[in-house]
């Protein structure tokens, strides 16, 4: 094999794709990222059995050929290399130099007969998101999900697509969050589709994503994805288990509805978060007469912040873990926050004024 690059353009994409390699496994090729030289085109290809990430680019190919070469030592080289150009030559024994104006190295790789294939789909059906519009749905709903192994399907984001919509919904035990969007998808003719990536891949999405207009194509299969990302194909296992019926956690009614700028509220938690240097320490919120107060007691000291609000209902004392609920404040990306709650022992609810574009929820802690 052998070939010439540009030398920018080579080492971003082998930057992004060593995200996806693994870095200890049996299988050592896993450790590389897979070179496939063809017919005027490099393929290149990293793979840890669950995400795997493949990439195209045109390139002088002067002879075809694959070889799997070290990861880490193939980034490293690439981004110190001098000259605009890199040329990669294989023989072989899979001794691959790798050359650059006057700077030489001479690498030993594995043979690519050693490297796994990557999932096939078969079937699928196909979903496409504006990049923009699916970053912005996963970075609203990924902070949700749970990092524990109790139940390993809410370690992903469920996605459902139906008709003209798609809703991506994550959970952890103590929050909730929706997200939804329109999108173009004909349910009628493909089927409505229910799926759960695991938090690992969507991570890889966003990172690859732009803030643009662009779309992304999803192909779901029956036990893999397929991302397409301009030039990436981002490849993923799908996540099997009994998703919490999300709908029935949601409550029917309230008892006290609180309608307050978001920033304002934001950093009246956060001044009094100051102190809170543990998971178990509350924030206290009375809700009474157009006034919300926060409080927090730790061993550090006291902390006391309050801001007017426009309140409905009945007055009402609830605590909360502080984390948790900056978290779905922060992923509002409105001036003013509709909060609803019924109860000390019952959930809070955080909602736009207008529209169902997204819904957190956020069990109170007991104070």
């Amino acid at each position: 094999m052998k070939i010439i690059c540009d030398s920018a353009e080579i080492s971003k994409i082998c930057m992004n794709i060593q995200r996806t390699v693994s870095n200890k496994s049996t299988i050592p090729a896993l450790e590389g990222i897979l070179i496939e030289a063809g017919d005027g085109k490099i393929k290149l290809t990293g793979y840890d059995l669950e995400v795997g990430s493949v990439v195209s680019i045109t390139s002088e190919v002067y002879e075809q050929g694959r070889v799997v070469l070290n990861a880490k030592n193939l980034c490293d080289i690439l981004r110190m290399v001098p000259e605009d150009v890199v040329s990669i030559e294989c023989d072989d024994r899979n001794i691959c130099k790798i050359k650059s104006g006057e700077t030489e190295y001479s690498i030993i790789g594995t043979s690519a007969d050693e490297y796994p294939e990557l999932p096939s789909l078969g079937k699928f059906s196909p979903v496409t998101v504006k990049q923009a519009i699916l970053k912005d749905m996963i970075k609203k709903t990924i902070f949700s999900v749970s990092t524990g192994e109790r139940n390993p399907v809410h370690t992903g984001v469920k996605f459902e697509v139906t008709q003209g919509k798609i809703v991506l919904v994550a959970v952890d035990g103590a929050r909730l969050a929706v997200r939804r969007e329109d999108v173009e998808y004909n349910a009628e003719e493909n089927g409505e589709l229910q799926f759960v990536v695991p938090a690992k891949t969507l991570n890889e999405i966003t990172k690859l994503s732009g803030d643009d207009e662009n779309n992304i194509e999803i192909r779901v299969g029956d036990r893999h994805i397929i991302f397409k990302i301009d030039e990436y194909e981002i490849v993923s296992r799908l996540l099997e288990g009994n998703f919490l019926n999300y709908k029935s956690a949601i409550p029917l009614t309230y008892g006290t509805r609180i309608i307050v700028p978001t920033r304002s509220i934001i950093e009246c938690i956060e001044r009094t978060s100051l102190i809170i240097t543990d998971k178990s320490s509350p924030v206290r919120c009375v809700v009474e007469n157009g006034i919300m107060k926060f409080s927090s007691v730790t061993a550090i000291g006291t902390a006391n912040d309050k801001m007017a609000a426009d309140i409905e209902g009945k007055n009402i004392e609830i605590g909360f873990n502080n984390r948790f609920v900056l978290d779905c404040l922060k992923a509002c990306d409105v001036d003013e926050i509709k909060i609803e709650m019924s109860s000390s022992n019952q959930p809070i609810t955080f909602a736009p004024l207008e529209g169902d574009s997204f819904f957190f929820l956020v069990l109170p802690v007991r104070i």
